[in-house]
């Protein structure tokens, strides 16, 4: 019964994350990244993000769900262990995270306007602040950029 109650509460606490839901692409530099959310359901939105550079390709599974007494965004590059960014910020559009143990990045920033996603990491690297951006175009499902 108390952990009926306490999921209860943590539902009621998520934010509204309808707005990051659907595949996004992004092109440029060489690289293509797509980034697929699910709807948020539960209080939970499941993602995962394909980069392909050259015959290179690499993935890393995402969620954004409850942690504690509020939302965290889990992040597991390749597949591996997840590792917790708390949320920091959650607006009506924009999120932030924050790791400050983590070693890169410290920091996790989601935003939308129109039709555009912007992910953003940013950290510091050997005493250097370091930041890594993708804006994301709404595309069809499985989209590709162009050859």
């Amino acid at each position: 019964m108390l952990a009926a109650a306490a999921f209860a509460l943590s539902l009621a606490a998520s934010p509204d994350l309808s707005w990051m839901s659907g595949y996004w692409l992004a092109c440029g530099n060489g690289r293509e990244t797509s980034e697929t959310w699910s709807d948020p359901r539960g209080g939970l939105i499941v993602g995962h993000t394909v980069t392909l550079r050259g015959q290179r390709a690499g993935f890393e599974y995402v969620r954004i769900g409850p942690h504690g007494d509020g939302v965290a965004f889990f992040a597991q590059p390749s597949g591996g262990e997840a590792v917790v960014f708390p949320a920091v910020e959650t607006g009506d559009r924009r999120l932030v995270f924050e790791n400050p143990a983590h070693d890169f990045p410290q920091r996790v920033i989601y935003s939308r306007d129109g039709d555009l996603l912007t992910g953003r990491i940013e950290g510091v690297t050997d005493g250097q602040p370091r930041a890594v951006e993708w804006r994301y175009a709404r595309a069809e499902l499985n989209a590709r950029c162009p050859a």
